[in-house]
């Protein structure tokens, strides 16, 4: 038997093509037959037929429908009163609820819960829910809403950070939360001051983003159904995080978990907006209960507005300083998060937007201090990228500046401070793998950047951002030693493989993605693999679809759960052919020996010979990401940040917008984008090509038109539908060259994959912006960058010529 060193595999980065000579294909185990394949998801057909059931899909025997009323007089004010007694009246109205009667206070982040299913007291926000009915059909329960009469004081609206900030002695929007400080923090490493002195070039800027919204189509929608009998409560809910909406419905409602199921229909996208409890849901479980029958809460589109949870506005000053080879050397950041009125994911991205300047290049000094504020706006909350957008942002856009000054192309100064696999990062952040220098190279070789940039008619422009994202989370938001995710692998009496999970899938394919890599781990077909998840009954656990966790966290489960399976199967498969069960091999539903092809025996006899024997096949298999030297989240030793960044493996990606900027008008078009992008092996390229398009435009709608629009002294929101709210539209769709590295494997990683779906949003704003600056010579450094900005910046241009 030939040997080889497994060093020079490793040189290949996964290369399926590769072969060595006289090596046999079948003993490389990157030679995935399942994993790569570009298979069609597999809710593909059924959502194309219009059969696929979505929450508000749902219906049972008795239902009654709910609907919340809500404050639109006032961003913040006092509750005098509540008078339900005429709806309560009207013929076909089964109860009203309050929040006085659920005074729970909860939260996605467990030290900061100050949220309640209803107002309590008083409102913080406009179009916050002061109460809800439900009632025989919509239309009743919306005549019911009416007939309520709530009694407000009007208290002082804030709705910029800063004034928050400043008017906190006079106003509070939480009594309890000093300063109008949802939470604020700093980082520190190495010697700062010290490497600003070195320093030969040193620039230091302000930024601004907006306020954008998730836009995913399905509004949230619950249906709860409260048993009087057993004081058993079944909620389904298009929601990412059915393990922390247990836990928080448990809280809020003083029922065990026990008694709790949690189910998740078919969910029409999420991007993080679905990614913690919603009022409808509460409003929905407490009707039922209360009524004893099946209680249905779906939003309207504006009331999706009205509660937000989008990103996170943030107001942004970075400085960073080059020695004169180009190198940097620090970097600081502050940063004003616009909470809104409740916590949310806020301390989360706050931390997030810390630790994401210590990637993808290397920051040997930096110092960071942050804040989250809360505001009479709704909240925001998580949203695509969280937390890596906005840092990132700026800066990107300062490398150009600082390339600018040094007198070299943006490309040559971020490949000289590129971060390589084995960086571990001052805030001591580990990168175990990356081909982001690769990705810089093939981006710009592709799109001809070098040739183009700073060479293109007026009007026209080019620009390059780069960056990287998580592949799920080292930490929890609960402090546990606990596994993020468990599954189990079956085989039943009949041979069919199921795979237990408790993934949600939210239209981004994790389903596909979980049948590929058991069908891999198990040496099946994809089509042999029937999925059950998205229901806490299933007898798994795992922590939520965030942070483009799921392909690393539950690839590994899957593959520890296959381990007892397929031990079983070579042993029984050994003794029937007479080899020895550490030379067999399983793939294509076949076993055989490594050492002669001609011992094979078909899977399915195998199965069938086990099963006769042990009866059905079972693997448990558990995920828990390495932890960081000295590091124990239980017992409070954190680093600086609560932990908040930190990664098993990070995916990266690199991006060319090329723009054309219409003077007369000012509005920017984004003719083109090339991207490149380090994802680990594509589990399913086809999936992860659209994973890439769709990051790309849906930055690109955050960059040039989305924009939550609140007004400046009431509160009110103006632009609370897709009417006024202005997303993407196919006559805006770029042409795309999508590059991502095709043969690049983690070695961390399950089958070498990791994250897909937010890398590829975080190059996007200085792409755009350094690109419009090329193509008319003015920097912006606020997004989203509308007309009006663009002929303001061409004036002011002109007149000082």
């Amino acid at each position: 038997m030939q040997t080889w060193d497994k060093r020079e595999i490793e040189v290949t980065e996964g290369n399926p093509s590769y072969v060595r000579e006289g090596v046999p294909s079948y003993l490389d185990d990157r030679r995935f037959s399942q994993v790569g394949r570009k298979v069609p998801k597999v809710d593909a057909a059924v959502k194309a037929k219009g059969e696929a059931v979505y929450a508000d899909d749902m219906a049972l025997p008795g239902m009654l429908f709910s609907k919340i009323k809500r404050c639109k007089e006032y961003a913040h004010a006092k509750i005098k009163k509540i008078d339900c007694s005429k709806a309560l009246a009207l013929p076909g109205v089964y109860a009203v609820l309050t929040g006085d009667e659920a005074p729970t206070k909860w939260g996605i982040v467990p030290h900061n819960c100050n949220e309640t299913a209803l107002a309590i007291d008083k409102v913080r926000y406009w179009g916050e829910g002061v109460a809800a009915v439900a009632a025989i059909d919509e239309e009743t329960a919306e005549a019911a809403l009416d007939l309520i009469e709530v009694e407000y004081e009007p208290l002082p609206v804030l709705l910029d950070p800063f004034e928050s900030m400043e008017r906190s002695n006079e106003v509070l929007i939480h009594e309890d939360k000093p300063g109008n400080i949802c939470h604020q923090g700093d980082q520190i490493y190495g010697d700062v001051d010290k490497a600003f002195a070195q320093c030969e070039y040193v620039i230091e800027r302000e930024f601004k983003t907006g306020m954008p919204q998730q836009g995913f189509i399905e509004p949230q929608s619950a249906l709860a159904n409260y048993d009087t009998q057993t004081g058993r409560l079944h909620l389904w809910s298009a929601n990412q995080v059915p393990h922390y909406l247990h836990v928080q419905i448990s809280n809020v409602l003083e029922i065990p978990m026990s008694k709790i199921r949690v189910t998740i229909p078919t969910v029409g996208g999420g991007f993080g907006g679905k990614g913690e409890a919603c009022t409808n849901e509460f409003v929905a479980c407490l009707l039922s209960r209360k009524t004893g029958r099946p209680v249905k809460c779906t939003y309207e589109r504006n009331e999706v507005f009205f509660t937000n949870k989008g990103r996170h506005p943030c107001q942004m000053k970075m400085k960073i300083g080059l020695d004169k080879d180009g190198n940097i050397l620090a970097c600081e950041f502050d940063n004003t998060l616009d909470k809104g009125a409740y916590a949310s994911w806020g301390v989360v991205v706050m931390f997030y937007t810390a630790s994401m300047i210590h990637l993808p290049y290397k920051v040997p000094n930096a110092r960071s201090y942050v804040r989250s504020v809360y505001t009479n706006k709704p909240s925001s909350g998580a949203m695509r990228g969280l937390g890596g957008v906005q840092p990132k942002f700026a800066f990107e856009c300062m490398l150009d500046e600082l390339a600018e000054m040094m007198g070299i192309s943006p490309y040559e100064l971020r490949m000289r401070n590129a971060c390589v696999s084995g960086y571990t990062a001052a805030n001591n952040m580990y990168v175990p793998h990356t081909e982001y220098k690769r990705c810089l190279e093939t981006v710009v070789e592709k799109s001809g950047y070098l040739e183009k940039y700073g060479k293109l008619p007026f009007g026209k422009g080019i620009g390059l951002g780069g960056g990287n994202y998580i592949s799920g989370t080292a930490y929890t938001l609960y402090p546990s030693y606990k596994p993020h995710t468990t599954v189990l692998l079956r085989i039943d009496t009949e041979g069919g493989v199921t795979l237990h999970c408790a993934c949600t899938d939210i239209g981004q394919g994790v389903n596909t993605v979980m049948a590929q890599m058991a069908a891999e781990a198990l040496g099946v077909y994809f089509e042999d693999i029937h999925i059950q998840s998205q229901d806490t009954e299933i007898g798994c656990f795992d922590l939520g679809t965030f942070a483009s966790r799921l392909t690393y966290a539950t690839g590994h489960a899957i593959r520890q759960a296959a381990e007892p399976i397929n031990q079983k199967l070579k042993e029984i498969a050994a003794g029937m052919l007479g080899v020895r069960a550490d030379h067999l091999v399983i793939k294509d539903h076949k076993i055989f020996s490594t050492y002669e092809r001609k011992y094979s025996i078909e899977w399915d006899k195998v199965v069938q010979v086990a099963i006769n024997t042990v009866g059905a096949l079972v693997g448990i298999g558990h995920f828990s990401p390495p932890r960081r030297k000295g590091i124990d989240i239980v017992t409070g030793n954190r680093i600086q940040g609560a932990n908040i960044g930190h990664s098993p493996t990070f995916g990266f990606s690199c991006q060319v917008h090329e723009v054309e900027v219409d003077t007369e008008t000012g509005r920017i078009r984004v003719k083109k984008v090339t991207e490149s992008g380090d994802m680990g092996t594509m589990i399913n390229p086809m999936h992860a090509d659209a994973q890439v398009e769709g990051s790309i435009v849906y930055n690109m709608g955050s960059a040039l038109y989305e924009d939550q629009v609140i007004d400046s002294k009431t509160g009110e929101h103006l632009n609370p539908n897709f009417h006024d709210y202005k997303m993407p539209t196919v006559m805006e769709m770029p042409e795309m060259s999508i590059n991502t590295l095709k043969d690049s494997y983690d070695p961390t990683a399950p089958f070498g994959a990791k994250e897909t779906g937010e890398g590829a949003v975080q190059p996007t704003f200085p792409a755009i912006t350094t690109a419009v600056y090329d193509a008319i010579g003015v920097r912006f450094y606020e997004v989203p960058i509308t007309p009006e900005m663009v002929l303001r910046a061409l004036k002011e241009k002109k007149e000082k010529k």
